[in-house]
C-alpha cells in the first residue's frame, strides 16, 4: 500500500490538515514516518481511526475518553462490559449536562418575560439580574 500524505488523510477522514496534526500532538494517532523530504507518511488505516475519533465525538465523547477508549481497544484483556461501562458513564454525563442546560434555559425564559423589550438599556431587567451578586 502507498502512504498517504496529511492532505489525502484529511480528505479521506472528512477532517482538516490542522486537525490531523492536533491528533497527533495529542496522542490520538501516531506520528507517522517521514519520507526523505521531511513528508508525513500515513499508513490507510489511520483513516478509519480518525473517523472513529470523530464518531466518538460526536457522541459526546471528550478527546481524553476516546483516548481511554482506543487503548481499550488494544488492550487483549478489556471485554464488552469495561466499553459498555464507559458508555454507560457518558449517558450519566449527558443527561447531567442535559438538566443544566434545562435550568439555564428556564432562567432565561424568566428573565426574557420579565423584559417588556422597551426603554433604554439601562432598565433593562435581563441586564440588572445578570448584574446582581450572587445569593449564598
Amino acid at each position: 500500500m502507498k502512504p498517504l500524505s496529511i492532505g489525502q488523510v484529511a480528505h479521506r477522514a472528512g477532517i482538516g490538515v490542522e486537525t490531523v496534526r492536533f491528533y497527533e500532538r495529542q496522542g490520538l494517532i501516531e506520528e507517522p514516518p517521514r519520507s526523505g523530504a521531511g513528508y508525513r507518511e500515513y499508513p490507510e488505516t489511520i483513516v478509519s481511526r480518525i473517523r472513529f475519533i470523530k464518531r466518538a465525538k460526536e457522541l459526546g465523547f471528550t478527546l481524553k475518553e476516546i483516548k481511554e477508549l482506543l487503548s481499550l481497544r488494544l488492550d487483549p484483556t478489556t471485554t464488552c462490559a469495561d466499553v459498555k461501562s464507559r458508555a454507560e458513564a457518558k449517558i450519566v454525563d449527558i443527561d447531567a449536562r442535559i438538566r443544566s442546560l434545562q435550568r439555564m434555559k428556564k432562567a432565561l425564559v424568566n428573565l426574557t418575560a420579565a423584559c417588556s423589550g422597551r426603554g433604554t438599556s439601562s432598565e433593562c431587567p435581563i441586564l440588572d439580574a445578570l448584574d446582581q451578586e450572587e445569593k449564598t
